[in-house]
């Protein structure tokens, strides 16, 4: 079974972690994984990074610029994590926009993330009709879970689409501003968790965007199955270095 779906069927509030890979420093990337795992997170999604990252706040946006300037690509990634599944176990997801992953070549690229133990792929940019109706089946070829993004403003039919054909997680973004833009959850976003909440999807639901301390980790996991923490922990990595990993943890749970 893939490690997301063992991950989602575990009794518990899941903890996400997004980081750039590549970031703070090009050969830092396994390490940050493995000190992620060992801390108690529940998985973790690797940034690919990309020069037009529309859906990223400024944060992720500079981790990205400066990854790409100390020479990462997407082939540095798959052979930084070509021995990845000698040490840790937990899901890893690529998060990443299509362009680079058409460079590569879509097949190629899923067959490369099945051949390293990568567990799913989140697009923002790939619609989730072109997936449905000319990716898919290359995905389920590799035993690639599909992520797709929902927002506030998202229709309840496409929601339901969105729902049907979704394999693994929804992930439930907060608000429809960019990543690290906001400082906790209004009565919409409360709201709007609650919406979804009572929807009764099949599929469980993970937030993200606005996660960034014990306060909104739990008040995203009221009605959500988990929660994903990008920016804030971006931050603590340039602010306070990659040897620092368990004190972030620690303030989330």
């Amino acid at each position: 079974m893939n490690r997301i779906k063992q991950k989602l069927d575990e009794d518990k509030k899941l903890l996400s972690i997004y980081f750039t890979a590549g970031y703070p420093d090009t050969e830092d990337t396994v390490k940050i994984i493995q000190d992620l795992e060992s801390n108690g997170v529940d998985m973790i999604e690797i940034g690919l990074p990309f020069s037009d990252p529309l859906a990223d706040g400024p944060t992720i946006q500079d981790s990205s610029t400066k990854a790409l300037e100390k020479g990462m690509t997407t082939a540095k990634l798959f052979e930084q994590l070509k021995n990845i599944r000698e040490s840790v176990y937990i899901p890893l997801i690529i998060m990443g926009y299509f362009n680079p992953i058409m460079q590569y070549g879509v097949e190629a690229f899923c067959a490369k993330c099945q051949e390293i133990g990568i567990d799913g792929l989140i697009i923002p940019d790939l619609p989730v009709n072109e997936y449905h109706e000319r990716y898919q089946e290359t995905f389920e070829k590799y035993g690639l879970i599909n992520v797709f993004l929902i927002t506030p403003q998202t229709s309840e039919e496409r929601i339901r689409f969105i729902d049907s054909v979704s394999d693994g997680f929804i992930y439930m973004v907060s608000s429809a501003s960019v990543t690290g833009s906001t400082s906790g959850f209004g009565n919409i976003q409360k709201k709007y968790f609650d919406r979804i909440g009572a929807m009764q999807l099949k599929a469980p639901q993970i937030v993200g965007f606005g996660i960034k301390d014990k306060d909104t980790f739990h008040e995203a996991t009221n009605t959500a199955k988990g929660a994903i923490i990008g920016s804030a922990f971006i931050k603590h990595l340039t602010e306070k270095g990659i040897d620092t990993i368990g004190d972030f943890v620690k303030t989330i749970r």
